[in-house]
Parts: structure tokens; C-alpha cells; sequence
């Protein structure tokens, strides 16, 4: 994730409205990829001062104050490209849900940044009507009081992908309940964006594993995707992962099945690569080396080798969360970065690599009729 400059000078941020220091409107290009402070034409008419281009504000902008994304002015649609993926949103007439539904927007949007970034294809319903990718923000029926998860009694709304169609309990966006929730299901790393991530990977199984060639890489690595997931599940929840899981897996979740194990280790890639952009933006240095910027995505020359340029980024993620981590113990915190990654783990990770690489963003192949089960 970059950080961005006003024309004052001061530092401007992904989530940022308003420039800080001069006061300036502030809104991010997503046909640009960049943040810009704005100057009024007309009435919800603004010029991008980084490109002189004229944009509007997003409807959600507008009405409810929980997006920033612009929308070029040449584009009829009242939403910005990252609001017109939702199929549902919460139940607004609860003045807290505005709040939750704003963290679950700027979750989404920093995911949706990463994947604009690395050039992977985002297909929407409007293109794919089937398969296509959105998102449903829905919360439970109060039950008690009490949140709920897939494993629990009383489960109104499960986190989870069918077909395109990224569901996300608004609960998630509730620090408090997130937290309950983390420490209930015995987790060490549960965020928002970490959920978003997640389920990201099964959108992409569906556009760049199955039905392709690299099946068979798959299934070397990750295991038979048509072991029964839904008795898999109930295995993992009944008995736990399996002895010394860490040996073979990113995370306990992971060792469910060959899909969670895929989906975990997908949203790890992109927390490396996401961080590591960060860090490199920033200009950190750690140990004595400087950052690296992730090049998964760009397009190379013949000559290009995937493996070296993985190798530059994973040792720069050792090197950085290994600080991370150290930075959050001297605050009192809990780890950054909770995992330990194995040879058979980074192996995994290479593969994503490749296959993040290899995307091509212009053309996709069809979703499998097994991408069809429901699957968290």
C-alpha cells in the first residue's frame, strides 16, 4: 500500500478525504491508482489535481460518507468501481451499522487495491452475471446478543464465497465481537481485512485454477479439492487440525481442506505483498538491506525468472515481520505476523506466485461446477 503526497506537501493516506495540513477535498483515482487532492468545478464536479481530469464523488460519498473513490467523469455509473460490486449492504435505519459497514468499505477497498495492483482480473456481475464477483455485507438476527459463527448455535450470516458472491458477517467490523469471536475459535490472527483476503482466494481458485492447467500443480501441492468439504469441516470442528499441523500448513484452518488450505494461503501472499509495498513506499530498511517492491503482476521480459524475484520477497517479509513483530512486544502487543512459514508452506506460496503472475487480466477461465459448493 502506497502513501501518497499533496501538492502542500503533507503526507496523504488510502483512506484519507481531506488533505490535514492545507485543508484540501481529497479523493482516490482508482483509473490512476492514486490518491489526489481536489479542486470544486460545479456541484459534485471536482478536478484531480495530479491529472487535471474532472471526476464525481460516489453516491455512498455522497450519501453516507463511507467512500472515497471517484468515478471519472466519461463513467455513467453513480457508484466508483469498488461500490458497484456490492449486492448487499447492511440495514442503514441502525446508526451503528453506517460505522461497521465504513470499516467493511475500507477493508474491502484496500483489498481491491491489492488485487488492481497485481493485475488480476476483477469480474464483476455486470460482466459475468453467474460467477462474477461481489459482495454482501449482512448481519445476524440478534440472538442474545450473542455473535455467532458457522459452528455455533443460532447462525444467521456465515463469512464465507459461493460463486463470485463474498459474504461478510457485519460482525466483523465490531472490534469487540471480532475479538470474542478470535479468542472462542482459539485463533491468534483474525482481522477484517484478513477475512476480505481470504475469501479472495476462493473467487480466484474458481478464475485461475480450476478447469486450467495448473490443476495438477494444485493438487501437488494443496491436495484433491473434491474431498467432501462439507464432512471435512465438520471433522476440522469436531477433532481439530492434526498433530504437528504446522509442519504442512500456514494455519491450523488451512489443514480443513485443500480449498481453506488454498484460501489461507492466498491471503498470506497478500499480506506479504500488500506490507512489504508498504514498507518499501515508506523507505524501510531492516538488518542492514532496503525493502524491495513486490513485483508479482508486472510484466516481464523472456528472460524474467519468477522464482528470484519470490525469493527477494519472501526474504524481505522474514526480515520485516520478524520486526514487526518485535516493534508490537515493545508496545505491549500481540504479535503482528503470529505464523511460522515451513518449507512445504513456502513451496505453497511460490506456486501463488507463479500463478499471480501468470493472470492475465484481459481473459479468464471458466468457473468450475465444483467452485459452485459454498465454502468459507
Amino acid at each position: 500500500m502506497r502513501t501518497f503526497r499533496c501538492d502542500c506537501g503533507n503526507y496523504l493516506y488510502f483512506e484519507n478525504i481531506q488533505c490535514l495540513a492545507c485543508g484540501r477535498m481529497a479523493g482516490y483515482l482508482p483509473d490512476e491508482r492514486k490518491l489526489s487532492t481536489l479542486e470544486p468545478l460545479a456541484e459534485n464536479a471536482w478536478m484531480a489535481v495530479s491529472n487535471c481530469q474532472p471526476y464525481r464523488l460516489c453516491k455512498n460519498s455522497l450519501d453516507y460518507n463511507v467512500c472515497n473513490w471517484m468515478i471519472p467523469e466519461r463513467d455513467q455509473h453513480a457508484l466508483c468501481a469498488s461500490c458497484r460490486l456490492n449486492h448487499l449492504i447492511p440495514n442503514l435505519t441502525e446508526a451503528q451499522n453506517v460505522t461497521l459497514w465504513y470499516r467493511v468499505e475500507q477493508a474491502k477497498r484496500r483489498l481491491l487495491y491489492t488485487l488492481f495492483d497485481l493485475n488480476l482480473p476483477v469480474i464483476g456481475r455486470e460482466q459475468d452475471p453467474e460467477s462474477g464477483l461481489c459482495f454482501e455485507f449482512l448481519q445476524d438476527v440478534n440472538v442474545s446478543g450473542e455473535f455467532n459463527n458457522a459452528v455455533t448455535a443460532g447462525q444467521n450470516v456465515v463469512t464465507g464465497h459461493f460463486s463470485g458472491k463474498i459474504t461478510i458477517n457485519l460482525r466483523e467490523a465490531d472490534h469487540s465481537a471480532r475479538i470474542e469471536m478470535r479468542d472462542k475459535m482459539n485463533e491468534r490472527y483474525r482481522t477484517l481485512l484478513g477475512h476480505f483476503r481470504h475469501e479472495s482466494g476462493h473467487y480466484y481458485w474458481g478464475r485461475l485454477i480450476g478447469g486450467t492447467n495448473r490443476i495438477g500443480g494444485f493438487h501437488e501441492l494443496f491436495g484433491d479439492e473434491q474431498k467432501d468439504y462439507q464432512l471435512a469441516l465438520s471433522d476440522y470442528y469436531t477433532y481439530g487440525p492434526p498433530p504437528f499441523w504446522q509442519e504442512k500448513w500456514i494455519s491450523a484452518y488451512a489443514s480443513a481442506h485443500p480449498w481453506e488450505d488454498w484460501a489461507e494461503t492466498w491471503a498470506h501472499y497478500l499480506h506479504m505483498v500488500d506490507t512489504v509495498e508498504t514498507a518499501y513506499d515508506l523507505g524501510f530498511r531492516t538488518q542492514g538491506s532496503d525493502i524491495t517492491l513486490p513485483q508479482a503482476g508486472i510484466q516481464m521480459d523472456e528472460d524474467y525468472r519468477t522464482p528470484a524475484v519470490f525469493d527477494t520477497l519472501f526474504d524481505d517479509w522474514c526480515r520485516l515481520s520478524a520486526a514487526l513483530n518485535a516493534l508490537n512486544r515493545s508496545m505491549g502487543l500481540d504479535d503482528a505476523y503470529p505464523f511460522v512459514i515451513s518449507g512445504i508452506v513456502l513451496n505453497k506460496l511460490r506456486f501463488i506466485h507463479q500463478v499471480v503472475t501468470e493472470a492475465n487480466p484481459r481473459s479468464s477461465p471458466p468457473v468450475t461446477p465444483s467452485q459452485n459448493a459454498a465454502i468459507g
